[in-house]
């Protein structure tokens, strides 16, 4: 099964417009600075200072008035969208929907940034960076990006945020937005990476995506567990005293990074793979929205 269908574009296109004509940029909210004179969008007035430019006076309000005003505006920047897809094995468990997904979710989030006229990069990571796609703009790049998508391959020893984060930071990038999408199960603590993000006054938003196998595994009697982040096998026997454990472990984890980024004012959305990405897009919007 091909890992963006038929109607992948049309149905990323369609997200984009919901994005700007119901949600107004709710997604990819838009950074503006403020700017004296010429602009897209004028914002309001402040009292002539010595040496201000005259061509900035607002000079109906000095014929009605006699009060020297000169108007501000509003200016758009292009925002810098950094996209950190995990790569690591245990983004393939089971049936490697969850990494399929993950990739899903990076293009079209991608696609409704460049069609907004912002510029993107993906970096892919496990336990350092596996592969970057260049900062970029233009729509027609979204080709050029599914495919780098569709060779990405899961692999390396263990999820660390910290090192994507990293290698994110070296190259120099400008502050922007970052759009983390993982399952999170980072040995080292997830909030290393996500607290370099906030320090660094970025934008985050996690997406934190799971399998049911992986909140409830159903396991019971003597079984042999494999982790399949460092291959390492441990010979146990599962009781429903284990399988309770566990459970409350696992939730205690989602609830960590729902209290984590609650805490700390960045987008959070936590789903299961078998959510169709669109459906996922919607949801990150919506929540996106009640942010602001």
């Amino acid at each position: 099964m091909s890992l963006f269908p038929s109607d992948f574009l049309t149905r990323v296109e369609y997200l984009s417009i919901i994005s700007r004509r119901v949600f107004r940029g709710s997604l990819l909210a838009q950074r503006r600075t403020m700017q004296l004179g010429s602009g897209i969008e004028f914002s309001d007035h402040r009292e002539y200072a010595a040496g201000d430019d005259f061509r900035y006076l607002d000079w109906n309000i000095y014929a009605r008035h006699g009060d020297l005003l000169l108007k501000r505006f509003q200016e758009e920047q292009d925002l810098h969208v950094y996209l950190l897809l995990d790569c690591s094995r245990s983004m393939a468990f089971g049936d490697g929907r969850k990494f399929d997904l993950a990739r899903q979710l990076i293009a079209a989030i991608a696609y409704i940034a460049l069609a907004d006229l912002d510029r993107i990069s993906v970096m892919a990571f496990t336990d350092g960076v596996v592969g970057e796609f260049p900062l970029t703009r233009g729509k027609a790049r979204i080709l050029q990006l599914m495919s780098f998508l569709e060779r990405m391959q899961t692999g390396g020893q263990e999820t660390d945020v910290g090192a994507a984060v990293q290698g994110l930071l070296h190259r120099g990038s400008r502050r922007g937005m970052a759009v983390l999408v993982s399952d999170l199960f980072d040995p080292r603590g997830f909030q290393r990476g996500l607290d370099q993000l906030r320090h660094r006054r970025f934008d985050a938003h996690v997406l934190q995506l799971y399998r049911a196998e992986e909140a409830d595994p159903g396991l019971l009697g003597d079984v042999e567990l494999v982790d399949i982040e460092n291959d390492s096998i441990r010979k146990v026997t599962v009781t429903e005293r284990n399988l309770r454990s566990y459970r409350e472990l696992f939730t205690a984890h989602q609830s960590s990074v729902r209290e984590y980024c609650r805490n700390y004012g960045l987008g959070c959305t936590q789903a299961e793979a078998s959510v169709p990405f669109d459906e996922l897009i919607l949801r990150m919007m919506r929540a996106t929205q009640v942010q602001r």
